[in-house]
């Protein structure tokens, strides 16, 4: 005798379901971006750093545009302090401003919005009622009518019928 039952589990039209909760799966997802954020901080500095050596050594060992001094230093210098600024930005964008600013303030934020709304809507919804007070008539009143029901006979010049 052949076995003839075929395993349900094949056909299942059940999907694979994440064993992380929203709440788990949120806390992942910031972890993932912050820790993606101090990583490029990370690789923004060693190319600050090579790239600041690599300026140098074009002035100072090679001698290129070695004349070129705007406001009595070299270029490189000024090439090099307006990168620190940029770095700079980048440091206190990922340290300061991502620390006060991140999404758990983002989410606070919205919470406060959203019940500041709440509460309007309440406001506006009191202001109606009192205005525009409700009748005390049932909403869908049962229509009597004590005349028998009558036949009506169409015209003779209808032309649809």
């Amino acid at each position: 005798m052949v076995n003839t039952k075929v395993p349900l589990i094949m056909f299942s039209k059940k999907k694979n379901t994440s064993k992380l909760d929203t709440d788990q799966r949120q806390l992942y997802e910031n972890a993932r971006a912050r820790a993606l954020q101090k990583k490029r901080l990370f690789q923004h500095f060693v190319i600050f750093l090579v790239g600041a050596v690599l300026l140098i050594v074009l002035n100072v060992v090679i001698g290129y545009q070695e004349d070129f001094m705007p406001l009595g230093y070299n270029w490189f210098v000024w090439a090099i302090l307006a990168w620190s600024f940029f770095f700079f930005i980048h440091v206190i964008n990922v340290w300061v401003t991502s620390s006060f600013m991140g999404k758990e303030w983002e989410q606070k934020q919205l919470e406060k919005l959203v019940a500041k709304q709440k509460e309007r809507i309440a406001e506006l919804q009191q202001k109606v009622d009192r205005d525009y007070p409700l009748s005390k008539e049932p909403e869908n009143p049962i229509i009597t009518d004590s005349t028998e029901p009558r036949i009506i006979e169409p015209k003779t010049t209808d032309k649809n019928y």
